[in-house]
C-alpha cells in the first residue's frame, strides 16, 4: 500500500485552503487549529532538501570508523540495508497516521498508545536530538578548535591559521558559534523557512565528499594508498562484540522520523511525501556510502571517531594544507545549517511535554524564546563535557534513536488500531524489534565491557 493512496485526495490534495497550525507538526491539540494563513506550502525540492538535512547529520563523521570495524563490505551492505528498513519504518508510520487523521509522530503514539505513548514519544525525541546536537557542537569545536585523541593533539583550523590565543579556545568558539549562528537559525518558527539553508547545507555535504573523493583519487593514482580491509578483522570474543557498537551509529545517521510530519504537513501537495522520502533516502544514502569508502581508504586503521579530526596532518599531494582546510570548514558550516532542522521538533516536543494546554508558539512568544534559550544553553554545556561524539552516539543511538526508528513505528504497526496491517508488516515489525533489541543491547554491553577493562578496579 502506498503513503499516498491512504487518504482521500480531496482532503490531502492540496494545503492550500487548509491552514496547518504551527504546533501540529508534532504536537497537534486538534486538527482545526489555524496557522500560518498566508502560508501556500512547501514545493517538493523544500522538502527534501529537509528531510536530507535531517538525515545528513553528524552520522556521517562517524562512517569511516565504522567501516574500519565491519571492513568496507559488509559496512556498506549494512548502510543500504539501514536504508530499506528506515523506509519502511517511515511508510509504517505515513501509513497508520492517515488511518488514525493524525498529523503527527506524538498524536500517532497517542493514538495508538494513548497519554503514555504521547509522552514515551516526546521523551525519545528530547534524548535524541539533544545527544544529537551536541555531537554537532562537539564536531564544530574538534573542527574549529582541534581536539586530543589518544595522547595526539589535532589541532583545529583556527589553531592552525593564528596560533593557540584565548579567543580561538573551544569553549569561547562555540560561544560566538552559539550566540550569532545557532540562536538566529533557531528563531524561525516555521519549518519551510529553513529551506534554503537546508539547501546550502547539503551543498556543502556535497562539497566535502567531493574535495575527499579527490584527495583519495590523486593518493590512488601515486600508489600512496594501501588496500583496505574488504570484511572485519575478528580474532577472539572481545572483537566480535565491538562489531554491533557500530549499529547505534548506523541507526542514528538514518534518524529523521521525527521531523516526517512536520515536511508531510507543509507540503503543497502531501501525496509526494513517499517520493520526497524514497528520494532523500537514496541521495543520502549516496552520500554516506561514498563517505564511508573514500574516507576509510585516506586513512585506513588511522581512522578516528570522527573523521575531520584526520584533516589536520599532511596529506603529501599538492595543496595539502589548503584541501585539509577546506574540507573542515565546509562541513562545519554545513551542521551549523543542520542544527535548526534538528533544534525545530526537539523545542516543539519539550514545550507539548511541559506545557500540554497551552497556546501554540506562534501566538506565545515569550514562552517561544525561553525554550528555546533552555534548550540552546543545555546543548552548549553538553558540549563541553562529553569528550567523544563516539560517545554521544553510543547513548542515543542505542536508546532514543532505535525507539524513533524502529520500535516505535514497529509496535503501532503490531497495535494495529485501524486493521490495515497486513502480515507482512507484522512479520517484518518482529523482526525490527528483535533486531534492535538486541544488538544495540549487545552494543551497550559492549561498550561497557570495554569502558571497565581500560579503568579496571584499584584492587586489580
Amino acid at each position: 500500500m502506498t503513503t499516498g493512496s491512504i487518504a482521500p485526495k480531496k482532503e490531502r490534495k492540496s494545503r492550500r485552503n487548509k491552514p496547518v497550525d504551527e504546533n501540529a507538526p508534532l504536537l497537534p491539540k486538534r486538527q482545526e487549529d489555524v496557522g500560518f494563513d498566508e502560508f501556500d506550502g512547501a514545493s517538493f525540492p523544500g522538502a527534501v532538501f529537509n528531510l536530507s538535512t535531517t538525515i545528513v547529520g553528524a552520522g556521517i563523521m562517524a562512517l569511516p570508523a565504522t567501516m574500519k570495524v565491519l571492513g568496507l563490505v559488509l559496512g556498506v551492505a549494512l548502510i543500504i540495508f539501514m536504508a530499506f528498513l528506515t523506509e519502511a519504518s517511515i511508510e509504517m508510520l505515513l501509513r497508520f497516521s492517515r488511518a488514525g487523521k493524525t498529523a503527527s509522530y506524538g498524536g500517532l503514539m497517542g493514538d495508538a498508545f494513548g497519554k503514555t505513548g504521547r509522552v514515551m514519544l516526546q521523551v525519545a525525541v528530547l534524548v535524541n536530538n539533544i545527544g544529537v546536537l551536541i555531537v554537532y557542537m562537539i564536531i564544530i569545536g574538534d573542527v574549529l578548535s582541534g581536539t586530543s585523541s589518544s595522547g595526539a593533539h589535532h589541532a583545529g583550523v583556527l589553531e592552525g591559521w593564528f596560533g593557540e590565543h584565548w579567543w580561538n579556545a573551544r569553549t569561547f568558539v562555540l560561544l560566538v558559534t552559539t550566540l550569532f549562528v545557532f540562536f538566529p537559525l533557531a528563531s524561525f518558527k516555521r519549518i519551510d523557512s529553513l529551506s534554503f539553508t537546508s539547501a546550502l547545507s547539503v551543498a556543502l555535504a556535497v562539497v566535502f565528499l567531493v574535495i575527499t573523493v579527490g584527495i583519495t583519487i590523486v593518493k590512488l593514482v601515486n600508489g600512496s594508498i594501501a588496500m583496505p580491509r574488504l570484511m572485519p578483522n575478528v580474532t577472539d570474543m572481545t572483537s566480535f562484540w565491538k562489531l554491533f557498537t557500530t549499529v547505534p551509529v548506523l541507526v542514528t545517521a538514518y534518524i529523521c522520523h521525527y521531523n516526517v510530519h512536520s515536511i508531510d504537513n507543509e507540503l503543497e501537495d502531501s501525496t509526494q511525501i513517499k517520493p520526497v522520502v524514497r528520494t532523500a533516502l537514496a541521495l543520502c544514502s549516496t552520500v554516506y556510502i561514498m563517505t564511508s569508502i573514500f574516507g576509510f581508504l585516506l586513512f585506513g586503521d588511522a581512522t578516528l571517531d570522527d573523521v575531520l579530526a584526520n584533516f589536520d596532518t599532511d596529506l603529501r599531494i599538492p595543496y595539502s594544507s589548503l584541501l585539509n582546510d577546506a574540507v573542515r570548514v565546509s562541513y562545519a558550516a554545513h551542521l551549523m545549517l543542520v542544527f535548526p532542522i534538528v533544534f525545530f521538533p526537539l523545542r516543539l516536543n519539550l514545550d507539548g511535554l511541559l506545557f500540554p494546554s497551552a497556546r501554540p508558539f506562534h501566538q506565545a512568544n515569550t514562552r517561544f524564546a525561553l525554550v528555546t534559550i533552555v534548550l540552546i544553553s543545555l546543548i552548549f554545556l553538553g558540549a563541553n563535557f562529553i569528550p567523544s561524539i563516539w560517545d554521544a552516539f553510543q547513548f542515543t543511538g542505542a536508546t532514543a534513536a532505535v525507539c524513533l526508528g524502529f520500535i516505535f513505528p514497529a509496535s503501532i504497526t503490531l497495535r494495529d488500531r485501524h486493521n490495515i496491517a497486513t502480515k507482512r508488516d507484522k512479520i517484518l515489525c518482529i523482526f525490527m524489534i528483535v533486531l534492535a533489541v538486541f544488538s544495540n543491547a549487545v552494543a551497550i554491553y559492549s561498550d561497557a565491557y570495554a569502558l571497565i577493562k581500560k579503568n579496571p578496579s584499584p584492587r586489580e
